[in-house]
């Protein structure tokens, strides 16, 4: 998928800092869909984040980045009402999530969790139908218009041809697949995905990742996913949410939020940020190891 391409030179050094992008958050809209308001997330006594607030743009394909246990997935969780805050509120279309009947919200936010275990001996076509049970009531039982949803979805992901298969048999790639094709047949506008590259080789990570861009472009639906890769992040987010020890560091476009000194102050890494040659967008690239770079400048003075 071709993605916008950015004008203008784009160059940041390792000692470069920012003037954090958090500070200019999005200004407070009554209109979006989904958001956190002052929430304290715990896990037991362990807690998360406190007094976190965060709101995903309408139509957006928000991307939640950040280093390892800073409160992503935690945070992905509070907003598909798996987790519910110890303080604070998240709100789906104005109503507290949780006050809210669960097939409501299963009918507008669809997830992707981290870790997903299919029923034994269920086939992927199965699986994939699953998707549709918040559409199933009393008078509206499985339907054509389900069959046509549950195949398209198959296709788009790639498991077409595996809908017949047991999904326990399937390799980690190919079930992470399955797993994704569920959540397109729920239908739903809104839908979080929680690291959704993994087990995934690069070419299925890059499938996955346009599927995406897919679904917010020419769909218009709202994503929202947690992504360890921040070259990835970058390339495909219209929205990134940076998190640190369960803080919002950074939130706005892509080419705002990623400059060497956010890199540095979130990630412990000092780098160069460079245009993208295929997108245009913002590009990490990591310093490079003291001893190599001394050999690297050595080999090019023996040349010259």
């Amino acid at each position: 998928m071709t993605r916008p391409r950015m004008t203008g030179p784009r160059m940041t050094g390792p000692d470069d800092h920012h003037s954090r992008p958090a500070e200019r958050n999005n200004p407070r809209s009554a209109v979006n869909r989904l958001s956190a308001e002052d929430v304290t997330l715990a896990y037991d006594q362990r807690v998360i984040a406190e007094q976190l607030s965060v709101e995903i743009p309408d139509h957006s394909f928000t991307v939640i980045v950040g280093p390892n246990a800073c409160g992503k997935s935690t945070l992905l969780r509070a907003l598909s009402r798996m987790l519910r805050p110890s303080r604070g509120r998240v709100l789906l279309d104005g109503q507290v999530i949780q006050s809210m009947p669960a097939k409501k919200v299963a009918r507008t936010l669809g997830l992707l969790p981290q870790s997903s275990v299919a029923p034994d001996g269920i086939t992927v076509a199965d699986l994939v139908g699953r998707g549709r049970y918040p559409h199933q009531g009393v008078l509206r039982q499985w339907s054509a218009e389900d069959e046509r949803v549950v195949r398209e979805s198959m296709a788009r992901t790639g498991v077409a041809e595996l809908a017949d298969r047991y999904v326990d048999e399937l390799s980690g790639g190919q079930r992470q697949r399955v797993w994704i094709a569920m959540a397109l047949a729920q239908q739903t506008p809104l839908l979080l995905l929680d690291e959704p590259t993994t087990y995934l080789d690069i070419q299925h990570q890059i499938d996955v990742l346009d599927l995406c861009a897919e679904l917010h472009e020419e769909q218009g639906r709202t994503l929202v996913a947690v992504l360890h890769d921040l070259n990835h992040a970058a390339r495909y987010a219209t929205h990134l949410i940076a998190l640190k020890g369960g803080e919002v560091i950074a939130q706005g476009a892509p080419d705002e939020v990623v400059t060497a000194g956010l890199v540095e102050e979130v990630f412990g890494l000092r780098c160069q940020v460079i245009d993208d040659p295929e997108t245009g967008t913002p590009l990490v690239v990591p310093a490079a190891r003291r001893g190599r770079a001394r050999a690297g400048r050595a080999a090019a003075t023996e040349v010259s």
